[in-house]
C-alpha cells in the first residue's frame, strides 16, 4: 500500500478537526468579544456544518467531472480564505458567513479525499488505508484544545484560525508532488433540482433546530424553517426514484452493510457531535477553568483515538466488524454517561482517564464503520458513496450541537436559572442513549459482513445461514 497518499489526504481532515477543536474550547472567548451568548455562536459551528451538507453532494459529480486531484486542491484553497475571514470578523454575521465559506471548502476536502483513497487502494487494504488517514486527523483534536486554549487565554482568539493557513499550503505543496492523478471520467449532467432541495432539506433542518429556541430569534422562525427542510427532503427522495442518475443515489440503500453503516454511523455521530461541544463548556461554565485548563484536559480523547490505530487492522481480523461495532457503541455509551457525573470536585487525572477510554472507543466505532460503508461498493458507485456518507455524516453531526444546545437551553428554561451544571449533566446522560442506539443496526448484521475488507473469517457454527 503506497502510504504517502492517505497521509498526504489526511492533511484536510487534520484542518477539519483542529479547527473544529480549536473553536469549541475558544466558544465562550469569542462569543464575549462578538457581544453573544456561548450558545448562540452555535450558528458558528451549525453554520460550518451545513455548507458541507448543501455541497457534499456536489463533489463526487466535480471529481469526476474534473479530476478528483484539482478539486482537492482548490477545496483547500477555499478552506484558508474562509479560516483568514474568520480570523479578522468583527461581528456574528461576518463570523457566521465566514465559517460558511470555510463550510465549502471542507465539503469538497474529506469526500474528494477519501475518493482519491478508495481508487488508489486495495479492498483488502482498506482497513490500514483508512487508519492511516485518520491518524494525522486525530492529531488536530491533540493538538486543538491546549493550542487554542493557549492563544485564547495568553493572547487572542483570532489567531487560531491563522493555524490553518501553513497546514494548507502544506497539503498543497505535498499533493502536487505526490498525489497520483485520478483520471476524471465523464459522469451524467448534474441534477440541478436535486441539489436545489437536497440543500434546503440540510440548511432548513439543521438551521431550524438550531435557532428553535434562540432568544434573538422568534419560535416559529425555527419551526417553519426545520418544517421546510423535512419537506424537502420528502421531496427530494421522490425525485430521486423518478431521476436517471440523481445527485445523491438512494440506491445505495439496498446494499446491507451500507445501510447498516449509515443509519448506525449517523446516530452515533449525533451523539459524538453533542460532546465537542458540551464538554469544554460544562468545563469553563460549570467548572470555572479558563479555555487552557479546559484545553488540556479535553485533548485527551485524541490520545485513546490515536492508540487504536496501530491495533485496528488485527482487532477487526479477529472479530469482525458486527462484535467490534457493538462493543464499541456500548463502551462509549458508558463513558458517555460518566462524563454526566463529573463535578468541580473530580480529579483532574479521573477526567482525563475516562476521555482517554472514551476516545479509544469512539475511534474503532469510527474506524470501522468507515471502513465498513465501503466494503461492498462498486467501483462505478464510489463516488455516490463517499457523498453519501459525508453528507450523512456532517448532518448529523451538526444535528448533535443542535440537540446538545437545546437541552441545555430547555433545561435552563424549566429551572428558570442561568446555565448550571446539572444541565450539562442531563445533556450528556440523554446524548449516552443515542451511542447505544447506534449499536442495533449492527446487531442485525451478518457477523461475516464486509469479511472481504475486515479479513474477518467467523466459524462455521456461528455464521448465520442467510446475509440478511
Amino acid at each position: 500500500m503506497n502510504r504517502i497518499v492517505p497521509l498526504i489526504l489526511a492533511v484536510a481532515l487534520f484542518m477539519e478537526q483542529m479547527d473544529s477543536t480549536v473553536i469549541a474550547t475558544a466558544l465562550p472567548a469569542i462569543a464575549a468579544d462578538l457581544g453573544v451568548g456561548p450558545i448562540t455562536l452555535k450558528l458558528a459551528l451549525t453554520a460550518y456544518m451545513v455548507a458541507l451538507a448543501i455541497f457534499i453532494p456536489v463533489s463526487g459529480w466535480m471529481a469526476d467531472r474534473f479530476g478528483a486531484k484539482r478539486i482537492f486542491r482548490m477545496a483547500i484553497v477555499v478552506f484558508m480564505v474562509g479560516s483568514v475571514l474568520c480570523a479578522i470578523s468583527t461581528s456574528l454575521v461576518a463570523f457566521v458567513i465566514s465559517r460558511f465559506l470555510q463550510g465549502m471548502g471542507g465539503a469538497m476536502m474529506t469526500p474528494v479525499g477519501r475518493l482519491v483513497l478508495l481508487r488508489t487502494t486495495k479492498r483488502s487494504e482498506l482497513v490500514s488505508a483508512m487508519a492511516l488517514l485518520t491518524i494525522p486527523a486525530l492529531v488536530g483534536p491533540l493538538a486543538g484544545p491546549p493550542l487554542g486554549g493557549f492563544i485564547t487565554t495568553f493572547f487572542s482568539w483570532h489567531w487560531i484560525f491563522l493555524i490553518n493557513v501553513p497546514v494548507g499550503l502544506a497539503g498543497l505543496w505535498l499533493s502536487a508532488v505526490f498525489l497520483p492523478e485520478v483520471t476524471a471520467a465523464a459522469p451524467p449532467p448534474i441534477d440541478i433540482k436535486g441539489f436545489l432541495l437536497l440543500a434546503i432539506a440540510a440548511s432548513g433542518t439543521v438551521f431550524g433546530l438550531s435557532v428553535i429556541s434562540l432568544p434573538a430569534l422568534p419560535p416559529i422562525v425555527g419551526v417553519t424553517a426545520t418544517i421546510i427542510g423535512l419537506l424537502s427532503g420528502i421531496l427530494y427522495i421522490a425525485h430521486a426514484r423518478r431521476h436517471r442518475a440523481p445527485i445523491l443515489s438512494l440506491s445505495l440503500f439496498a446494499n446491507p452493510t451500507f445501510r447498516a453503516a449509515s443509519i448506525g454511523g449517523s446516530v452515533f455521530r449525533i451523539s459524538t457531535g453533542a460532546i465537542p461541544f458540551l464538554m469544554p463548556l460544562m468545563l469553563q461554565i460549570g467548572f470555572g477553568l479558563n479555555a487552557f485548563q479546559s484545553g488540556l484536559i479535553t485533548f485527551a480523547g485524541a490520545i485513546g483515538a490515536i492508540t487504536t490505530k496501530f491495533m485496528a487492522k488485527r482487532v477487526f481480523a479477529a472479530i469482525g466488524f458486527r462484535t467490534t461495532l457493538i462493543s464499541a457503541s456500548i463502551a462509549a455509551t458508558l463513558m458517555t454517561v460518566v462524563n454526566g457525573t463529573f463535578t468541580p470536585e473530580t480529579p483532574h487525572l479521573v477526567i482525563i482517564a475516562c476521555l482517554v477510554a472514551a476516545g479509544f472507543a469512539r475511534s474503532f466505532f469510527f474506524t470501522g464503520v468507515n471502513a465498513l460503508s465501503y466494503s461492498d461498493i462498486p467501483d462505478n458507485q464510489a463516488s455516490q458513496a463517499t457523498s453519501m456518507s459525508s453528507v450523512l455524516q456532517q448532518i448529523s453531526l451538526a444535528l448533535g450541537v443542535a440537540v446538545a444546545a437545546a437541552i441545555l437551553e430547555a433545561s435552563a428554561m424549566i429551572s428558570g436559572t442561568h446555565l448550571q451544571l446539572a444541565d450539562f449533566h442531563l445533556a450528556f446522560f440523554i446524548v449516552a442513549g443515542l451511542s447505544m442506539v447506534a449499536a442495533l443496526p449492527f446487531a442485525a448484521m451478518a457477523r461475516s459482513a464486509g469479511a472481504a475488507v475486515s479479513g474477518h473469517k467467523p466459524s462455521r457454527r456461528l455464521q448465520p445461514e442467510s446475509s440478511e
